[in-house]
């Protein structure tokens, strides 16, 4: 079945954003009075599903509100240093040209979101932004009803665990891209429709 609409995440999707927020997240935790993280941990994070990263930084849920709007201000005050995947412009050019609804869920906000996206924002036609860490699913389930379409009909595109399990619990189908946060084996663990390893992969298997 052909998409009537494709949600996308945005950080680690189509924003290049990792290295920023590695480079951010130890600030973050002495300003929030959670874990640190050496360099060799980083590449264990990856193979942790949410939950898990949050246990292991011990950070409290109750912090993570916070946590959250600290991170979109500090978004905001570098947007011009995270750039977008060298193939999401020819990504996003190349469906909508083909008709094809454009959407981003995120937890970052929509004025981060399209600053960092600049022109390319003109190809997204609808946007839910400043998501919880756990609460994409009702976001996408937001997106579908406004589109008035069966859950089925939508890909939700993303490259973390938590996103393959939203789009379930929504009734989407799931598409997982392993350039993101986090690992393959981590995704391929949640068993999306799709795990596609190259964003040029992932436009051919969009357009066809």
């Amino acid at each position: 079945m052909h998409p009537q609409l494709i949600i996308f995440d945005f950080d680690g999707t189509l924003a290049d954003s990792a290295p920023w927020f590695a480079g951010e997240l130890n600030r973050v935790a002495r300003r929030f009075r959670f874990r640190e993280v050496e360099e060799r941990e980083v590449e264990l994070l990856r193979r942790m599903d949410t939950r898990s990263i949050l246990r292991f930084l011990r950070v409290p849920s109750w912090k993570l509100p916070f946590i959250a709007r600290h991170m979109r201000r500090r978004v905001a005050e570098d947007a011009a240093s995270i750039p977008l995947f060298p193939g999401t412009p020819d990504l996003l050019h190349r469906l909508a040209s083909r008709g094809v609804p454009l959407a981003i869920a995120s937890s970052n906000s929509e004025a981060n979101i399209r600053r960092i996206l600049g022109g390319n924002s003109q190809h997204i036609r609808h946007y839910e932004c400043g998501a919880s860490l756990f609460g994409k699913a009702r976001r996408f389930r937001r997106l579908i009803r406004r589109a008035g379409l069966d859950p089925y009909s939508v890909l939700c595109v993303g490259d973390e665990l938590r996103d393959i399990e939203a789009a379930r619990e929504a009734g989407a189908r799931s598409v997982a891209v392993s350039w993101g946060y986090a690992a393959r084996d981590l995704l391929a663990s949640g068993e999306p429709d799709l795990l596609i390893d190259a964003m040029d992969e992932l436009l051919a298997r969009l357009e066809h």
